[in-house]
């Protein structure tokens, strides 16, 4: 198993689909290398491609809020990462081969973290990671168990600034 930097290096070194060509920073990852709880998003935003670092926008200081309100602070008690590294043209969804050229470096930081839990923050990461087809609006907040790792999907944090009335389901 590759260690942290070694990923990390790879991951910024990466030419495995279009999104290289168009990108500021990769964002790999931010958050306790130790946690046992991994937040996943769908990819990058425009701040977080300038920043090199995830969920630095709008969108993350609402996590960050979210998460403060229960206790949880991503330099104390989490990992945060994307299923892809690069940012999307235009923040649209990541495509299938971009997805599938990321999904590896994904795999191999959970590897390394070992989460006990992973959140899957929308339904773009819940597809990955929990199933294909997964309905945020009908599975949110739903628990299934992979050997001995409990996933879950709440709506990403930018949907809640889009429609605040889903902010309760959250």
């Amino acid at each position: 198993m590759l260690a942290w930097d070694t990923l990390a290096g790879q991951c910024a070194q990466c030419q495995n689909c279009p999104l290289a060509q168009t990108r500021t920073h990769v964002v790999f990852g931010d958050g306790r290398q130790d946690a046992q709880v991994l937040f996943v998003g769908e990819g990058p935003g425009e701040q977080e491609d300038l920043q090199g670092r995830p969920f630095v926008g709008a969108a993350g200081q609402l996590l960050d809020e979210m998460l403060a309100l229960v206790g949880l602070h991503r330099t104390e008690n989490f990992y945060i990462a994307n299923v892809v590294k690069c940012r999307p043209p235009r923040n649209r969804d990541p495509q299938a081969g971009e997805m599938a050229a990321c999904m590896g470096y994904l795999w191999q930081q959970m590897a390394l973290l070992q989460p006990k839990v992973v959140v899957c923050l929308g339904r773009i990461a819940a597809n990955q990671l929990i199933h294909d087809n997964y309905k945020i609006t009908q599975e949110h907040g739903q628990w299934v168990e992979r050997n001995g790792v409990f996933f879950t999907a709440i709506y990403h944090p930018a949907a809640l600034l889009r429609d605040p009335s889903k902010k309760p389901d959250t």
